[in-house]
């Protein structure tokens, strides 16, 4: 019904044309009403005379009919197309005619059409609505052909912005997922260092301790400090101007490991060699076997003796190269 109303026909037309078929389908209904198309026009024609028409008297209809039998008009039964002489009957009809034409110029006929045989009908029919003739594939077809298209053309729509959104989405996770890798390589950056922080701490408490047991030994035993023992040499003040004293303060040494790699620390000249030999234990890189701690300009290799030894006595001060060797 509602298809047949979006074509043009009005809800009483529709509505008996589909009582007419049947309900059987909107291509039967749309075929009875081009078929039928004059009867419902004479119908509706006569329906709205009589709605119009006044009651009268008996005496007006009796006037009324004498003046119409002595006028006695034909009445015209057809329209004629004035260009080409062919004739119609509805109104459908000649505006068919007029948009395929491009006629115009019409006027009222006395003669009397034929009526159309079923084949006539049918093939009218096609000519006003060619859809209807398609074989195996009626006006429904076509509609739900366009419907199918019209839901297509949405779905791809719709699978386009899911795509759009699929690919944001994306992005963002893969946003979050770099701020929670650089966070994560930051926060393993901070355990790192304060790992080496505490290992630092430790390594100089484990100095100081090595220092502290070395002060009491020397108090044990009445052993002299070193840091008292610097003023032997009475015949220095020469080369004094060469070599001051403040540029003493620190000894840098860089010691070669076994496996070529090499560890740099400053110490104190006052240190003993022993504080240097607890250094190369606690970071070597090339194992736990037993080793030595020679020079080689001056070629010289400590000894145990050497050990309680300062650096600026075994003139390590300000800087020098310490090896490592193996014991065999």
């Amino acid at each position: 019904l509602n298809l047949l109303m979006e074509m043009g026909f009005s809800a009483a037309k529709a509505e008996k044309a589909l009582s007419a078929t049947g309900n059987k389908g909107v291509e039967a209904a749309m075929e009875w009403l081009i078929i039928h198309a004059e009867e419902m026009e004479t119908e509706e024609s006569g329906a709205a005379a009589e709605s119009e028409k006044a009651p009268e008297t008996e005496t007006d209809a009796a006037e009324e009919t004498i003046e119409l039998n002595e006028e006695s008009v034909p009445q015209p039964k057809s329209i004629k197309c004035d260009e080409c002489n062919k004739k119609f009957r509805t109104d459908s009809e000649i505006e068919f005619h007029a948009v395929k034409t491009g006629h115009q110029k019409f006027s009222q006929s006395a003669e009397e059409i034929k009526p159309l045989s079923e084949e006539e009908k049918r093939e009218q029919v096609k000519n006003i609505h060619p859809e209807i003739s398609l074989p195996k594939s009626g006006l429904l077809e076509v509609l739900i052909k366009q419907r199918r298209a019209e839901k297509a053309e949405k779905e791809k729509k719709e699978a386009l912005e899911k795509e759009k959104t699929r690919r944001k989405t994306g992005q963002e996770i893969t946003h979050v997922r770099q701020k929670i890798q650089e966070d994560e390589m930051k926060r393993l950056a901070e355990l790192k260092r304060q790992e080496k922080l505490e290992a630092k701490i430790a390594r100089q408490k484990v100095l100081e301790q090595i220092e502290r047991d070395k002060q009491a030994r020397r108090e044990k035993f009445g052993m002299p400090n070193p840091n008292t023992s610097t003023p032997s040499a009475p015949s220095a003040p020469a080369p004094v101007p060469v070599a001051p004293s403040i540029s003493y303060d620190e000894c840098k040494l860089q010691i070669r490991l076994t496996n070529g790699q090499c560890l740099t620390q400053t110490f104190k000249p006052n240190e003993e060699l022993a504080a240097v030999r607890l250094y190369v234990e606690m970071n070597r890189t090339d194992g736990d076997g037993p080793f030595t701690l020679m020079t080689n300009f001056p070629k010289k290799v400590f000894t145990s003796s050497d050990m309680n030894c300062p650096l600026s006595e075994l003139g390590l001060v300000p800087s020098a190269v310490i090896i490592v060797s193996k014991n065999v």
